[in-house]
């Protein structure tokens, strides 16, 4: 099983992965709600990191972005 390495950078600092609370309070909805998008397939990327569900935060922005509705 081969793994696909992301690009590594010096200068780019990370932030820490978003926990599931962290993505519901940044998004204004319920925590259960997060956990509903994440075992139906929908809202941010998840990752697991051991047993917990973690997302990266360009991985949030990015399924926000892909909601934006234009009138």
């Amino acid at each position: 099983m081969s793994r696909t390495a992301r690009p590594q950078s010096s200068n780019l600092a990370r932030r820490p992965l978003a926990t599931p609370q962290d993505v519901a309070e940044y998004c204004g909805v319920p925590l259960n709600t997060v956990y509903r998008w994440s075992s139906r397939g929908g809202g941010p990327k998840f990752i697991k990191v051991g047993k917990r569900l973690r997302a990266r935060w360009d991985d949030v922005e990015a399924w926000l972005d892909s909601q934006t509705i234009t009138a």
